[in-house]
């Protein structure tokens, strides 16, 4: 691959004008990490500048009237432009981390007599770190796939015939990434979540590596429960609000351990007991964020006028570049590829192992303007985010990492110097 190729597949990128709807403050930064925080639109600074002066500004309190319903209003939008979920059944609320907390405790209610959890040892650390203190509170049984071990799985993938090989008829709740944090490597959603329905527990998938950048199909496949952030691929801001997602099938059977007063059935009446209302508000704890859902607004907004079909073409043709790349520059620096090599099983990104990662990942954004992250042990992710990254930014960063290598300037880093990575 040679340059002008990069500068083609722009040309022809039916995304290509998004781009110039993003605050790109030094046009010369090649910044790949997208799939950890996107870049800013600056329709989103309209909107909140709106919102601050005609709304708060000169509502106040009356501004509740219709703000109340945003939560549900936005997870709708979030639902049909990025999830493949109908209406009622997505909310826009708190974070991804209180989310998996509620979703997974009452997933775990509604299997009474089942004492077993399933997940993987590469699964994101909340989602690690929240089922296991679930296990602990509730005399459970957590049980964790080793799928960072090569001779079990590759890339981190959980076949269906490496999950069968836990399941049984005591598993309540199996909890799993759609794309895989560390690798990238994409999960069979489907076939994973059918497998689990024979033995009759629920699947709490995370998809905050996933949104935004690939297809999903969450009704069709049949999923019960996801999560995810709306920051990175979705470019709603630090911190921005998360998303749930609940199957309207199993909405009734659930119950989530914080009853907040928006999930209140007749939240006015200020009623002395908890009755949960029956619709996807059954799963809101309290107020909204209305600031950061306008963030989200605006952000998925442009995801539905892209087209969720044409931003998957897009990582796929992104990441495959980048995989030819590695393969011609990197791979001879001793570079090696931990994503799978097919586009139909990862996402947005793809990770790189080197026994220099850290530095290099530091040196990267210190010395040639180059922004990717490093993940422990010794991994360097680099995405393509298809709204706000062209491919010629894509192959002038990996240009510039083969620089950095092969002229060993990144050794002048010091391990450790970056407490954020």
């Amino acid at each position: 691959m040679e340059r002008s190729q990069a500068v083609a597949l722009d040309q022809q990128d039916p995304l290509r004008e998004f781009k110039k709807r993003f605050v790109i403050t030094d046009p010369d930064t090649c910044y790949l990490d997208g799939n950890s925080l996107g870049r800013l639109p600056h329709e989103t600074v309209k909107a909140i500048n709106d919102f601050l002066h005609d709304e708060w500004g000169r509502e106040v309190v009356v501004g509740w009237g219709h703000w109340i319903d945003e939560a549900q209003n936005t997870g709708n939008l979030i639902g049909r432009s990025a999830l493949g979920a109908a209406p009622g059944q997505v909310l826009a609320c708190d974070t991804t981390s209180v989310n998996i907390y509620q979703l997974a405790s009452a997933a775990l209610k509604a299997r009474p007599g089942r004492k077993t959890i399933i997940t993987d040892a590469a699964n994101f650390p909340t989602d690690r770190y929240i089922l296991q203190g679930l296990a602990k509170a509730h005399g459970l049984k957590l049980v964790t796939i080793d799928n960072e071990d090569p001779s079990i799985s590759s890339n981190e993938l959980i076949t269906p015939e490496l999950l069968e090989s836990y399941l049984s008829d005591d598993v309540a709740l199996v909890s799993l990434q759609v794309i895989q944090y560390r690798s990238g490597a994409r999960q069979d959603v489907k076939a994973l979540t059918d497998l689990v329905h024979r033995f009759g527990a629920l699947v709490l998938w995370d998809a905050a590596h996933a949104i935004g950048s690939i297809k999903l199909d969450l009704d069709r496949d049949g999923v019960d429960l996801a999560v995810g952030c709306t920051y990175k691929y979705g470019n709603s801001g630090p911190g921005a609000p998360a998303w749930l997602y609940v199957n309207k099938t199993i909405q009734n059977e659930l119950q989530v351990a914080i009853q907040g007063w928006f999930a209140q059935r007749d939240q006015f009446a200020m009623g002395p007991t908890f009755e949960k209302d029956q619709s996807i508000r059954g799963f809101q704890i309290a107020s909204p964020s209305i600031i950061g859902l306008r963030c989200i607004n605006t952000s998925f907004s442009m995801i539905e006028e892209a087209g969720i079909e044409e931003i998957e073409k897009k990582c796929a043709t992104g990441t495959s570049m980048m995989v030819e790349l590695f393969e011609k520059w990197l791979q001879p620096l001793g570079f090696t590829l931990i994503t799978p090599a097919s586009p139909t099983q990862r996402g947005g990104h793809i990770t790189l192992a080197h026994p220099d990662a850290e530095r290099i990942s530091i040196a990267l954004r210190k010395y040639v303007n180059t922004v990717a992250d490093y993940r422990t042990p010794n991994s360097i992710r680099l995405a393509i985010s298809p709204l706000a990254t062209s491919y010629t930014e894509v192959f002038d960063g990996f240009a510039r990492i083969r620089d950095l290598v092969a002229s060993k300037s990144y050794e002048k880093v010091a391990a450790g110097e970056s407490r954020v990575t």
